[in-house]
């Protein structure tokens, strides 16, 4: 049987991975993050729902990402840049080569895509 060609993004369906920042990127607090990675496709393509609780840490982008966010506030600030705070409703993109810091201030959740 051939996979379905459509797939909600629906964090019931899969097993969340657990995890946290690099000890070394952690500025403050102790997040915690729950990936719910749905789709992930030859190439390097990823889409799915990510969480955070509240803490800061550095952040590094390789990769490109398209995020949505569903709920919580956070501040995602680029290194000799403005720091933008995002919310329920907002989209971005981060693109390769972002350097700065992300900062949930309230529990975090966003849908992503990325392309490596």
């Amino acid at each position: 049987m051939t996979a379905p060609r459509f797939l909600f993004v629906d964090v019931d369906s899969v097993e969340p991975e657990l995890g946290a920042p690099a000890p070394d990127r952690l500025i403050s607090g102790d997040p915690k993050f729950r990936t719910w990675n749905v789709e992930e496709r030859d190439g390097g393509l990823y889409a799915g729902i990510w969480e955070a609780t509240p803490g800061k840490w550095h952040i590094e982008y390789d990769e490109w990402e398209f995020c949505h966010i569903l709920s919580g506030v956070s501040v995602i600030s680029e290194d000799g840049g403005e720091a933008r705070t995002v919310r329920a409703g907002d989209s971005f993109v981060l693109r390769p080569g972002f350097k700065g810091s992300w900062e949930v201030l309230e529990t975090t959740r966003k849908e992503y895509v990325i392309k490596l």
